[in-house]
């Protein structure tokens, strides 16, 4: 299905990124600290995307089969890549950094606050034939489990979940267009001029897309917060949920995102894919000190969109 509103394409430009609270980059690392809503971080444009590449280039950049690529290095989210960086495709899964960027911005959060499962949600997985994390009707799961569970086999049950919890509205279907209306919120605060969502995870109706550009900017931001840095690192997890009838169960989540195993020094962040996306892949690495996050949409497996992001890893470590 063709994008709708997709906004007209533009050179982007260097993007600096204010992390001034919260978990932190400074000096191209990541510092942490508390899980307080930071201070908002708003892109500053001071050069064209592949004017500072290319006064940079001293090695010759890679060549990747995503449609799409981008890379940037340190607290200024200086450009080291990029590849049709400002062109808006959709995102899959990745969309869900976004969401869990919008919870965890949240006022007064409780990540241990219990969420009953709906039978919505996984009717809709059912209905949609969408990623799940497996989640059983009547069981209570934390804020912080369903971050998990989003995240790590991306559970579009689990984005459901946390769309209907945390948007405003007397009815689900309110509350959920409410939460996507944050999400957009949000985008627009960060600065993404080419990003607009219409679904909590990815799953959109022709007008969910980024570009490689904005959504390596999102998850530098959402990297500031502790939890979700804690998250996307986590290669695998046990949770003990609470069921319906008062028992426990265990679930199992295993961490979608090859690279972690794939490139020493990854960190994270999320992995998309579907018909219109491709395969696609945000990710972030350290290494010797220097941090490094990027994106790459659109490519055309899963093995190539890791192949892709560990040349990306390389070029961006070499400069």
């Amino acid at each position: 299905m063709p994008m709708k509103a997709r906004p007209p394409q533009r050179l982007r430009h260097g993007c600096a990124v204010a992390l001034t609270s919260g978990a932190v980059l400074v000096s191209g690392t990541l510092a942490t600290t508390a899980q307080a809503a930071p201070t908002r971080a708003m892109p500053t444009r001071t050069a064209p995307v592949k004017a500072a590449v290319a006064r940079t280039a001293t090695v010759k950049a890679p060549s990747i089969v995503a449609k799409g690529g981008y890379v940037m290095n340190d607290a200024a989210g200086r450009a080291l890549f990029a590849k049709a960086a400002d062109t808006a495709r959709s995102t899959g899964s990745t969309t869900k950094i976004m969401t869990a960027r919008v919870v965890l911005a949240g006022k007064n959060l409780d990540l241990n606050a219990k969420v009953t499962v709906q039978k919505a949600y996984s009717d809709y997985i059912v209905a949609k034939n969408a990623s799940s994390a497996h989640l059983i009707v009547g069981d209570k799961v934390t804020v912080r489990q369903l971050l998990y569970g989003m995240l790590l086999p991306s559970g579009c049950d689990a984005a459901y979940a946390l769309a209907d919890t945390f948007g405003s509205g007397t009815t689900r279907a309110a509350r959920v267009a409410s939460f996507i209306a944050k999400m957009n919120a949000t985008a627009k605060s960060l600065g993404l001029r080419d990003t607009h969502f219409d679904s909590f995870d990815g799953i959109g109706n022709g007008a969910n897309y980024s570009t490689p550009h904005d959504l390596s900017v999102l998850a530098a931001s959402a990297m500031r917060y502790s939890t979700f840095r804690s998250i996307v690192d986590t290669k695998s997890t046990r949770q003990t949920v609470t069921t319906k009838s008062g028992g426990y169960r265990y679930m199992d989540w295993s961490n979608t995102d090859n690279l972690l195993t794939a490139y020493p020094g990854t960190i994270g962040v999320k992995t998309g894919s579907g018909p219109e996306a491709g395969y696609c892949l945000v990710f972030a690495a350290v290494r010797n000190g220097k941090t490094l996050i990027g994106s790459v949409l659109d490519s055309t497996t899963e093995a190539t969109r890791t192949t892709d992001a560990e040349k990306l890893l390389n070029y961006g470590f070499s400069r």
